[in-house]
């Protein structure tokens, strides 16, 4: 992507859509633009250009608006900081057991079995797609985040903090089906929302633990992995040997041989960990040769690097109970448009009769056949029927 690329798409182009880049280092001249997108939800730029009526040079204002998921990929260990706070950090699981289960299903494919799958897939496509269709746009409203908590020590947490309500948010809103769909009188206008329940942020906090812990650690992902990698085979031959860890000495051949790194791969995060001071490089016998200073002190406390509540000790006091005297619950014409026990949303899924030329199961008439206007998250938190669909936002 060219830095100017961004601004001249056109202004609907990208809502609600995913911009995939396969590697960062392509949009590095855009990423300012991208940033104001991820932030503002919009970008704008004036440009000259000449009036087509009398040929004088004007002003033209390029609006592309948003919202808009950015997905990146990349292998630099060095990455641009005000990007990386807008994003969640997710890494590929390099271990050997992970390898075999590749090779496993690599090798499954190429049985009958595999062939069948593969043939099914376009089916279960379907299913998930329309599985998302029929999600609402609810408000979700949480009666307990006057009770959490999260880390406030570094700004960056101002940005990460919205993110692990939007993570609880989505969790809820994939969840509707199984809530009680709410209204409220407000201001001659009825208001449907769904409550967040004690499970949704339980499941957040799991989620939060694995995923946000990685954007505050001071070590990128995979630079955390071989240190932790380092510090099991260096205790383990500290014990075998006898000795203490200050006097243990090891080369960057003996670490790839323990580890089963490549020579560059290891050579760039020994690097970082040296300059991050968990290792010291030292001259022995004309060897270079490390010690490590790390004896695994924040183990327990990286877990709770995010600071957040225990669900046990959250006080039940819902939303429904303050709002009593103006609060309904769904009469269930109204609620065959969003909840569970309507038919005519269950045929969306059921009988082969309902279904398009195409083969796909057909939306009910009185389910929205359109996808949403709002952008909606998905998460691992989906129903039994939504085992892991792509983000929206």
């Amino acid at each position: 992507m060219s830095g100017q690329s961004l601004f001249y798409m056109g202004d609907k182009d990208l809502k609600h859509k995913i911009l995939a880049i396969a590697e960062e280092e392509g949009a590095k001249q855009a990423s300012y633009a991208l940033k104001l997108l991820q932030s503002e939800g919009r970008v704008t730029m004036a440009s000259t250009g000449k009036d087509p009526q009398t040929g004088m040079l004007v002003t033209h204002d390029y609006t592309v608006e948003g919202p808009v998921m950015l997905f990146l990929t990349t292998t630099a260990i060095d990455l641009d900081e005000e990007l990386l706070n807008r994003c969640l950090v997710l890494t590929v699981d390099e271990s050997r057991e992970q390898t075999r289960a590749i090779h496993a299903l690599q090798r499954s494919r190429e049985t009958l079995e595999g062939f069948l799958a593969k043939s099914h897939r376009e089916s279960l496509l379907a299913l998930h797609r329309n599985a998302q269709r029929l999600l609402q746009p609810l408000a979700v409203v949480n009666p307990y985040a006057d009770q959490l908590s999260f880390r406030d020590d570094q700004t960056r947490s101002r940005r990460d903090h919205v993110k692990y309500l939007t993570l609880i948010r989505s969790i809820a809103l994939l969840h509707q089906f199984q809530r009680e769909v709410q209204t409220l009188a407000h201001e001659g206008k009825l208001l449907h929302y769904i409550e967040v329940i004690p499970s949704d942020i339980e499941l957040a906090n799991e989620l939060a633990q694995e995923v946000f812990s990685r954007t505050v650690d001071e070590l990128l992902p995979q630079t955390r992995k071989l240190l932790n990698l380092l510090h099991d085979w260096v205790r383990g031959e500290c014990e075998v040997q006898g000795v203490d860890q200050r006097e243990f000495h090891f080369t960057r051949r003996q670490a790839r041989e323990a580890v089963g790194w490549r020579d560059t791969q290891l050579w760039v995060h020994l690097g970082r960990l040296v300059e991050m001071e968990f290792l010291v490089a030292r001259r022995d016998k004309q060897a270079l040769c490390y010690e490590l200073l790390y004896q695994g002190e924040d183990a327990e406390g990286r877990a709770h690097l995010l600071g957040l509540i225990d669900c046990a000790s959250l006080q039940s006091r819902s939303m429904t109970a303050t709002f009593r005297g103006e609060t309904t619950h769904l009469s269930a014409p109204i609620r065959g448009g969003f909840g569970a026990d309507s038919a005519p949303v269950r045929g969306a899924f059921g009988s082969s009769e309902s279904r398009s030329d195409a083969g796909f199961p057909l939306i009910a008439a009185s389910t929205p056949a359109k996808t949403h206007s709002t952008p909606l998250s998905m998460s691992a938190a989906a129903p039994s029927y939504l085992p892991s669909l792509a983000a929206a936002r």
